[in-house]
């Protein structure tokens, strides 16, 4: 997909000659975005002045989008672009992107840039709630010294494993279809900079393994790869004794990464809270409670029979869920997104400074309305008994909307997806529920598919099952004012 898209977009440039740089000479300024929530935000500022296209359609997920030839299309006839990034776009729409923008377009990373009109970040906190280890993979540093980019990409290749059984490691798609990552003592996976990814790790057998891993750094996508250091290798005990071999540490609990660092060149496993582990000196503790049935069906016979028992690490995360340190979605913030809408209206202003009056009373108008959002957002959270007011939902996406109005996640739903939940993942939501007895649970529209554990945990302890809207629009929500307006009353209205 990602070759022809390459190919069709060189096609398209062969084909038709670059358009001319915009003028400002009463045509519109042709503006590519991501999502359609950012498209809204430039609509709102731009006016009839400029013509918006998102590259992510309505109702899916941008996490996980793939760029159509179309989405090439409008890129290279694009005068401006924008992004939210902070990883929170796939790799394959940010290289869409950057590949095919004309020389010279500016090319706007809003989550970034809306830092300078104030605009408040906050880490990426995850659930390591887990009764195993949650391990990944991950590319660590900005490799500046190396020139990397926002389209540069680390690979990291399994090149040899021992042990016992076999080792394999995957990802599990949007509806539980699984991407093989390492079989037969082989595989590779390809990360943005700064980036990791949650994985499922399973063992046919018990005992020792050893996992041999090198990376490899390519600086632009039509660029050869170099090495960023000497391979390491990486020990894990499956339902046996850790602490079998003399002077190893034991990781056996929290969130961890096998960890290319683009900084120093080192492979390393990389502990939450910003530990560095050396692979020499510290074992991988995969329990005998890592125990798991392997589904019925076809699409997981890679691991064995259905019924036949493999120990795994859950990948936790649905999805193929890439992203850095920094919790992207900065809009569930009604004030962060009064700094993107600055930060357009100026980039906006540069692009066409004939156009500059008509963008500044936009921006003025369309911050007034967000002024009025904040409060209202704010004051029917607030409205809500702080005894009910508790957020569970499938989808870590509600970091920004807790903080600024108070309503705390109480937890999200985090189901091993390449087997049935466990009694004890069940176990662990129910009691949530019935402890602090939370009245409803909030999944996002376009990912009920994903959402049969929380919605039956729910009907077992009748609570009730709403909407909320995390990162895209659908039929029925259009614009962000009605996003957050909407979510406001939903949270109200289901909690009070």
């Amino acid at each position: 997909m990602r070759a022809w898209l390459a190919v069709a977009a060189v096609l398209l440039l062969g084909a038709c000659a670059a358009p001319p740089a915009f003028t400002g000479d009463g045509d519109r300024v042709q503006v590519v975005t991501t999502t359609g929530i950012l498209a809204d935000l430039v609509r709102n500022v731009g006016g009839d002045r400029v013509l918006v296209d998102p590259l992510v359609p309505d109702e899916a997920d941008p996490h996980g989008y793939e760029p159509t030839l179309r989405d090439v299309r409008n890129t290279v006839y694009a005068d401006l672009a924008f992004s939210n990034y902070l990883l929170l776009e796939p790799a394959a729409v940010i290289k869409a992107l950057d590949a095919n923008l004309r020389d010279g377009v500016p090319n706007i990373s809003l989550a970034e840039g809306a830092t300078k009109y104030a605009a408040e970040i906050i880490p990426l906190v995850e659930d390591v709630s887990l009764d195993t280890i949650w391990l990944g993979l991950r590319a660590h540093g900005t490799g500046a010294r190396f020139g990397v980019t926002r389209s540069s990409d680390v690979r990291l290749t399994a090149d040899l494993v021992e042990g016992p059984g076999e080792l394999l490691a995957y990802l599990t798609g949007s509806f539980g279809k699984p991407e093989m990552i390492i079989q037969d003592g082989r595989g590779a996976i390809t990360l943005p900079a700064d980036a990791h990814t949650h994985m499922s790790w399973a063992f046919t057998k018990p005992g020792r393994y050893r996992l041999t891993l090198r990376a490899d750094l390519a600086i632009t996508p039509d660029a050869g790869t170099v090495p960023l250091g000497p391979p390491r290798t990486f020990t894990f005990a499956v339902g046996v004794d850790p602490h079998g071999v003399p002077g190893m540490d034991v990781l056996g609990h929290g969130h961890a990464d096998l960890t290319a660092d683009l900084d120093t060149g080192e492979l390393y496993l990389h502990a939450d809270p910003d530990r560095r582990l050396d692979p020499d000196r510290t074992v991988i503790e995969v329990p005998a409670k890592a125990l798991q049935e392997i589904p019925g069906g076809t699409a997981f016979r890679f691991l064995g029979r259905g019924g036949e028992r493999v120990y795994q690490l859950p990948q936790a995360v649905l999805g193929r869920h890439v992203h850095g340190e920094i919790d992207p979605h900065l809009w569930q913030d009604v004030r962060n997104a009064q700094a993107y809408t600055e930060l357009i209206r100026d980039t906006l202003i540069g692009v066409d400074p004939a156009g500059a009056t008509a963008y500044r009373q936009n921006a003025d108008r369309y911050l007034r309305e967000l002024t009025a959002l904040d409060a209202y957002v704010a004051e029917t959270i607030a409205s809500i008994p702080a005894s009910r007011r508790y957020l569970v939902t499938t989808h870590d996406a509600f970091g920004y909307l807790a903080a600024a109005y108070g309503i705390p996640v109480a937890g999200f739903v985090t189901p091993n997806p390449a087997a049935e939940p466990s009694l004890a993942d069940r176990r662990k939501l129910t009691e949530t529920l019935r402890t602090l007895r939370i009245p409803a649970v909030f999944l996002e529209p376009n990912l009920r598919a994903r959402s049969s554990t929380l919605v039956e945990v729910a009907g077992e302890q009748g609570v009730a099952v709403c909407d909320i809207y995390g990162d895209t629009f659908d039929g029925r929500i259009t614009t962000y004012l009605a996003m957050m307006r909407f979510n406001a009353d939903s949270l109200k209205h289901c909690l009070f």
